[in-house]
């Protein structure tokens, strides 16, 4: 699984109802394209944490006090970004309705 696009999609930051008929267009099977779409989402999720975690290691320091550690203001206005990004699970499902999204079955293929 991977995008083919590695610009941000536009997404919803809520909760959207989808039609189950939209989704299994692809696969012609709903629950091969939730599996698709959780792996994604969890991709997603690896790189955003992974991300996440580079960008706050530069603050971290061996002789940080409790003071410091909370009155570091550009820490938490990037721990605020990643909060405000919308779900992994929404930015899945609105790649694989979008076709920006490589996936092949094995089992298929033989």
């Amino acid at each position: 699984m991977s995008a083919n696009n590695t610009n941000k999609p536009t997404v919803a930051s809520s909760t959207v109802t989808r039609d189950l008929r939209e989704l299994d267009v692809n696969t012609n099977n709903i629950y091969e394209s939730l599996v698709i779409m959780s792996k994604r989402a969890n991709q997603i999720s690896n790189n955003i944490k992974e991300e996440l975690h580079q960008k706050l290691s530069e603050f971290a320091s061996s002789n940080d006090n409790l003071e410091e550690v909370f009155e570091n203001r550009e820490q938490i206005e990037i721990s605020k970004y990643y909060e405000k990004l919308p779900k992994p699970s929404l930015v899945a499902v609105q790649e694989f309705l979008e076709d920006k999204v490589y996936y092949r079955n094995p089992s298929k293929e033989a």
